[in-house]
């Protein structure tokens, strides 16, 4: 069933969407053996969920302890999420590595147009050191589909990238500058830059690398440094395969095959069918193989439009790499 309606997942229209996602979800209560027991123990029937405030959320740390997937497949890839040495890293195990592909590339391209107008340079220190990363692979991705011999990845080397920048903006090129939190803040302590031709997207992620600045103080800082009049962001995890992006304040739009719900932190079965603040629910249309209806840990509030910011993390919850700062 599910193999005849992938085409359709990434034309969705955002109303097209709670049909998509009761349908996924009858097919994912039969096909993963995890999410079925989850359901059951929760003593719901599915044949009697007929909207998307009634489908289950699996807490995310199942990701951490068991394999969350739909039947049995030898998958294509396995992303990991970062981590210290005191936590279990979750993982993923993606079948079909195209749906990882045509998720991000689908939604970038809708909001900024064609990556091939882009030069991209990553800025992925510690990240490009471990393998595993979803990140990674989408950067990379990016990178090669940019066409440009320009693009690439950066370590360390914060005066090439400096240089980099400064050629590429004197010419009046369009750059996509991703990167990690806490390389954009390492990089813009030593550099001051007036960007007007580059995208500055941050993904989130501290790591304990430096002391933690909330989103504000993070933001205006690069803002400063690097001259530009927003920093764009980036809301993704290792256990989802589509993204949220943000043009500036934090304020971040899903996908029309996303969606962003939020529950009670004291009732984590209650959600919030209004705009509210609570820890974020999110559904993935593209995660057909894994789970699409994930109960994450992060705090966040939603606007009557969809919108939604991320304001911090549960306090009883592991720090992860993609986690962001509070605001």
């Amino acid at each position: 069933m599910m193999e005849t309606s992938l085409e359709h997942i990434f034309s969705l229209t955002a109303a097209g969407l709670e049909p998509a996602a009761l349908s996924l979800f009858q097919y994912q209560y039969q096909e993963n053996e995890l999410y079925r027991a989850y359901v059951n123990a929760l003593h719901i029937r599915p044949e009697e969920v007929r909207s998307i405030m009634g489908i289950p959320f699996l807490p995310i740390q199942f990701f951490k302890t068991h394999q969350v997937v739909c039947g049995r497949f030898e998958p294509e890839a396995v992303f990991e999420s970062s981590g210290t040495t005191q936590t279990i890293n979750s993982r993923h195990l993606v079948k079909k590595v195209s749906l990882y592909t045509t998720s991000f590339m689908t939604a970038f391209e809708n909001r900024y147009g064609a990556v091939s107008d882009y030069v991209v340079l990553g800025l992925l220190p510690s990240y490009l050191e471990r393998q595993h990363s979803s990140l990674v692979h989408m950067v990379q991705e990016m990178i090669l589909r940019s066409g440009h011999p320009e693009s690439g990845f950066y370590l360390y080397e914060h005066d090439k990238l400096y240089a980099h920048l400064q050629a590429l903006e004197a010419r009046g090129q369009k750059v996509l500058l991703i990167g990690v939190t806490f390389g954009l803040l390492d990089f813009a302590e030593r550099y001051t830059l007036q960007l007007h031709h580059t995208i500055v997207m941050e993904t989130g992620g501290m790591k304990g690398r430096r002391e933690e600045w909330t989103r504000q103080e993070v933001h205006g800082f690069l803002q400063e440094k690097l001259g530009v009049a927003e920093v764009h962001a980036e809301y993704g995890m290792t256990e989802l395969l589509s993204q949220a992006y943000s043009e500036g304040k934090g304020v971040f739009t899903t996908p029309p095959w996303m969606k962003v719900l939020v529950r009670d932190e004291n009732d984590p079965f209650q959600l919030a069918d209004k705009s509210a603040a609570g820890v974020i629910n999110v559904i993935d249309l593209a995660n057909v193989y894994s789970c699409a209806f994930i109960a994450t840990e992060d705090i966040g509030k939603i606007y009557a439009d969809g919108s939604f910011e991320v304001l911090g993390r549960l306090d009883s919850s592991a720090l992860r790499g993609c986690s962001l700062m509070v605001s």
